[in-house]
């Protein structure tokens, strides 16, 4: 039996189930998710949302962004974000989203490492993300596919029909007047970093099979304070509003060294903090901690309780003791190039919304809180896109089922070799040495017999590499040193 859909969402993040929160119920609209709902980017995400408080905040949110940016965000692409920042806020706090609040009711605003003033709403404390993504999910009156990946895109004379999907080991086709990609960024390329597991960039691959274009997949984010020094590959994220609220960076003999890069000190940009870090790491060989000798503990266990609960639980005597830190990588800020509406140029009734996509908003830097809030505006504005085009007739083209292997017994092994060269040649500080020698081995192990799921990722590695190759002076999160 064919399966038809007005929409088909891929990704059950805030993006994506944003976007379904704006399709009316008589869609017929499915979302496909990987793995079980939780395990996306959002439900990670702790310091909150960054926004424009009042009219006239916008032109100083967009101007703290653009310079975060480092000179390449698109002026256009910021101001819509800013602009319609309020908007959207508004719209989930009038569906019933409860953000943190004071005694007398109103909203409790927070400030992260370069923004101008407190502008970021959060939830939970320090599990913005994961309430959300909750609160999203119960608004959804969607139908959901889970446990289930999205191996095709079926296009055909730039025109894409639906997707094929490998759920429980087999592979179907599904149909669709359009097609939304929400399915997150690349952290599972590389050894540390704090993504949900299943993120593993199997979209951005699949567009590269396709012809479509990536943007800017250089600028990869790392988040300069993460728990590093435990088993598995995601690694615990300590939210940036922690420094904004006042816990300090400081080395195993308890010097305060970021001023020593920035006047900034802790609150200098991520990019900033993340490469001091490792240039000071390896000119001194000490270790770097997060301290939080500044916060009450009661305060301290009400504004972080998730961040407090973790590290007790592993021994740390916190807010009294301080914790040993790493940078690790966070968020893509290049991925599949969009127009301002989040359509895919190349491509008839395909979008790209959230982590996935390049809406060149955070240009070389991302601003920190400004991704949820990209992931609403800019799902939002998909939706609207579709509504106008959606009554335009579209003959059903039908394609035939692909057979393609999809993993083979040693893609495991080839997988953590890859997140290994990755992590060593391509992340915080680059070389061209060490981004050939990456090339050279990606380029190795595209040509062995590997299945489709490796080759996905493989080939958004290729052009990560490649793109940073392609520039070749430092900017943003993007630095290129001398041998």
């Amino acid at each position: 039996m064919i399966q038809r859909y007005d929409v088909i969402i891929i990704g059950a993040g805030v993006a994506g189930l944003y976007a379904a929160m704006q399709l009316p119920k008589e869609k017929k609209v499915l979302i496909i998710n990987k793995r079980e709902t939780f395990k996306c980017n959002t439900f990670y995400a702790q310091g909150g949302v960054a926004l424009a408080r009042d009219e006239a905040d916008v032109p100083v949110h967009i101007q703290d962004t653009l310079a975060a940016g480092d000179g390449l965000c698109d002026e256009k692409a910021v101001a819509i974000l800013s602009q319609h920042s309020r908007e959207v806020i508004d719209d989930i706090i009038d569906y019933g989203f409860d953000f943190d609040r004071d005694e007398e009711g109103n909203l409790l605003y927070t400030k992260e490492a370069a923004h101008s003033c407190e502008r970021i709403l959060h939830a939970g404390g320090d599990a913005t993300g994961r309430y959300l993504h909750h609160f999203l999910l119960a608004q959804n009156q969607h139908a959901m596919l889970s446990d289930a990946r999205v191996v095709d895109l079926l296009i055909q004379d730039g025109v894409c029909y639906g997707v094929t999907v490998l759920d429980h080991r087999e592979s179907r086709n599904i149909y669709a007047k359009d097609v939304i990609i929400a399915s997150g960024g690349v952290g599972s390329l590389y050894e540390y970093h704090t993504n949900a597991p299943c993120i593993s960039a199997d979209m951005q691959g699949l567009c590269v099979m396709k012809g479509i274009e990536l943007d800017r997949m250089e600028m990869l984010q790392f988040h300069p304070t993460v728990f590093v020094n435990a088993d598995g590959a995601q690694k615990m994220l300590l939210t940036e509003a922690l420094r904004g609220e006042g816990a300090t960076i400081e080395d195993e003999n308890g010097k305060r060294f970021l001023f020593d890069f920035d006047e900034r000190g802790e609150l200098a940009s991520r990019d900033i903090v993340s490469k001091s870090i490792y240039k000071y790491k390896k000119k001194t060989g000490l270790n770097v901690y997060l301290a939080f000798k500044n916060f009450d503990a009661e305060y301290f266990e009400h504004r972080f309780p998730n961040i407090c609960k973790n590290l007790r639980a592993i021994g740390y005597d916190v807010p009294k003791e301080r914790v040993p830190i790493s940078p690790a990588f966070h968020y893509a800020i290049g991925g599949i190039k969009t127009d301002l509406d989040a359509r895919v140029p190349s491509v008839k009734n395909l979008y790209a919304i959230g982590e996935v996509a390049s809406t060149r908003v955070h240009g070389a830097n991302r601003l920190a809180s400004n991704s949820l809030l990209e992931g609403l505006v800019f799902a939002k504005r998909a939706v609207s896109s579709i509504d106008k085009t959606q009554n335009d007739e579209k003959a059903f083209v039908a394609f035939e089922v692909s057979d393609e292997v999809m993993s083979l017994k040693d893609d495991k092994v080839k997988k953590d070799q890859l997140r290994r060269i990755m992590w060593e040649n391509v992340s915080i500080i680059r070389t061209k040495r060490g981004l050939n020698d990456a090339l050279s081995t990606i380029n190795a192990l595209l040509n062995e017999n590997i299945g489709k799921l490796l080759k996905f990722r493989l080939l958004t590695a290729k052009s990560i590499v490649i793109s940073a190759l392609n520039r070749s002076e430092s900017i943003g999160v993007h630095t290129i040193d001398e041998e």
